[in-house]
């Protein structure tokens, strides 16, 4: 069933472009929140946020479902939503955090109309994503006084590599499944 799927972007119409961001918006807010409460409870504190990466996985399937726009809007809402209604991310990550959803949404959403397959398209997002955002450290560090070393910059990816990972199983998969239900409902 999966390889008989065209991988494409599927969401086409403003109406279902709209109801995907919605959704994606609640899921980037809503799930984080799971793991900020199992941290808290663990004690300790934002780490599995920051190694699960879990407001990344809505921004990436809305992306390559709905499209570059919507991937833009949903990366640069949901963390302000987030901190609105939750005060997380941190708010001195909060800028940084809607940079790099946006981007991950953007061209994960350039990337769905693409024929390759959708892990690849995910890397290109992935890496797209982290280079943006070592720039805008190296900026805030440069032009604005931010203290950002580059250590914390590796040290970030290096303590994401679990959720990049687990983004290479699970974005795809959702995807699929998302497609085939989109393609059963179609007819």
């Amino acid at each position: 069933m999966i390889s008989s799927l065209d991988s494409t972007m599927v969401f086409k119409s403003v109406k279902t472009k709209t109801i995907a961001a919605i959704v994606a918006i609640v899921a980037a807010v809503a799930v984080p929140q799971i793991f900020h409460l199992l941290g808290a409870s663990l004690k300790v504190g934002p780490l599995l946020g920051q190694v699960f990466l879990p407001m990344h996985f809505a921004i990436f399937v809305v992306g390559l479902l709905a499209g570059p726009y919507v991937g833009l809007i949903v990366g640069i809402v949901s963390p302000a939503i987030s901190f609105g209604l939750t005060g997380m991310p941190m708010v001195n990550m909060l800028p940084y955090m809607m940079i790099e959803l946006a981007v991950y949404g953007l061209v994960a959403g350039f990337m769905a109309n693409r024929k390759m397959p959708i892990i690849v398209k995910l890397l290109i997002a992935q890496i797209s994503g982290r280079l943006v955002m070592a720039l805008v450290y190296f900026i805030a560090a440069t032009f604005f006084g931010q203290q950002v070393s580059a250590m914390q910059v590796l040290q970030s990816s290096r303590l994401g590599l679990f959720g990049l990972v687990l983004q290479w199983i699970i974005v795809p998969l959702l995807v699929f499944r998302i497609m085939a239900w989109d393609k059963q409902h179609e007819q």
